[in-house]
């Protein structure tokens, strides 16, 4: 999918493999009475643990499953941080990533032998499209891993795979081409009600799509599909995920020295021990320990007994305002860039844009390229207004697009 989606900031794993799995819990005012910053806590009971006694219990477990919010700059060097404390007390250890697809193995092993640039190896490993995130965010991990030699392991799926599980179900795929990853165990009743409210979600975004493309037409994976069936197939399609990862942890605790694993992944694998530890606990590895990071201000009532084994309190920094929209599904065109659809009650709908149209110049610039048009409006700011030259049925129109002051 080449075409930009301004209002839409979809990532690779995400739109194709159908689980947006990081939290995005709302957040309520300051509340630190169940985890203050800087400290371990126990959800079953609400005390705070002291960080040396309990890093050296975790040093002692089969595995350490470290959550993340996967854009969080904090999450991840958290995450380092406790990596550092384990390896001091444990330097027998692998280091899994959910980032990285089971293919690019042979990439991780020759990063940490020091044969790759940093450069080299994230062109090596695809990147910016089999994950997609800012690679700053997780360099610091890998040249950890790096510097002490430590083992990398690629813990997903390839995405055709995933794409596949979601498009025809587990079933449909014969047991010669699942990659050797087994039947998931079924998800529990609050995992798969969680499920359903993100597919949910996920339909609702799918309509919206498909209205601002103006497509009627049902897709040819089973858009025509009743809901069920659309579920099931999502259903699929995140059990195996759970289950590959879970695997690739396992085969990794079996090596020769039963290496201590920390796992590397979104905290929505983890929480509540329905996803990976889930799968773990079917594969018969059991004391694999869950922490997550806690945003000091996250409303209390997410907290309680069973949510990890132990959260640390982080407090985030000030997140950056969100980039600007115009609401358009668009495309590179011959000599401008052609609209594929508006999306109702946004910026370029309220402007009077519409399907069809071929944006020529944006604020005074010529625009050939999606790219081009992404970069005038990421010099936009809040209020301001757009001039943009249009052609529209063969006539040339000037529209003027407002960004609202508040997004």
């Amino acid at each position: 999918m080449q075409s930009l989606k301004i209002t839409l900031a979809l990532l690779p794993w995400l739109a194709a493999a159908a689980v947006p799995f990081t939290p995005g819990l709302a957040r309520a005012d300051p509340d630190p009475a169940c985890v203050a910053a800087g400290q371990w806590v126990d959800p079953a009971t609400g005390t705070s643990r002291p960080a040396a006694a309990w890093l050296r219990e975790l040093a002692a477990r089969p595995a350490v499953l470290l959550g993340e919010s996967h854009d969080n700059l904090e999450h991840h060097r958290w995450q380092l941080d406790v990596l550092a404390g384990l390896h001091a007390l444990n330097p027998t250890m692998v280091i899994g990533f959910e980032s990285f697809p089971r293919r690019v193995q042979s990439v991780l092993d020759r990063w940490v032998a020091g044969d790759l640039s940093e450069s080299r190896f994230l062109h090596e490993v695809e990147w910016g499209r089999v994950w997609g995130f800012a690679a700053d965010l997780y360099l610091p991990l890998f040249h950890f891993a790096r510097r002490h030699r430590i083992p990398m392991v690629a813990l997903n799926v390839d995405i055709s795979l995933i794409r596949r599980v979601r498009a025809e179900g587990w079933d449909a795929i014969p047991a010669a081409e699942r990659r050797g990853i087994g039947d998931p165990t079924p998800a529990d009743p609050d995992y798969l009600a969680q499920l359903r409210d993100i597919h949910a979600q996920h339909e609702q975004l799918r309509a919206a799509r498909r209205t601002a493309r103006g497509d009627d037409r049902t897709g040819p994976h089973g858009d025509a599909a009743d809901g069920a069936d659309r579920f099931d197939r999502f259903l699929a399609a995140q059990l195996l995920w759970d289950r590959a990862m879970a695997e690739a942890v396992d085969a990794a605790r079996k090596r020769d020295a039963a290496p201590l694993v920390v796992g590397i992944l979104g905290s929505g694998h983890l929480e509540h021990r329905r996803g990976v530890p889930h799968q773990l606990a079917d594969l018969g590895l059991d004391g694999a320990a869950v922490l997550l990071p806690w945003s000091v201000g996250r409303p209390c009532a997410d907290f309680g007994p069973g949510l990890a084994d132990a959260v640390f309190g982080l407090t985030d920094p000030p997140r950056p305002s969100p980039p600007l929209k115009l609401g358009v599904y668009i495309t590179d065109g011959e000599d401008g860039v052609n609209v594929k659809g508006v999306f109702p009650e946004s910026t370029a709908d309220r402007a009077g844009l519409r399907a069809e149209d071929v944006v020529l110049t944006a604020a005074g610039r010529q625009v050939r390229r999606v790219d081009d048009l992404k970069g005038v409006i990421a010099e936009m700011v809040p209020g301001v207004w757009l001039p943009l030259t249009v052609r529209r049925d063969g006539d040339t129109l000037d529209i003027v697009a407002k960004f609202p002051i508040e997004r």
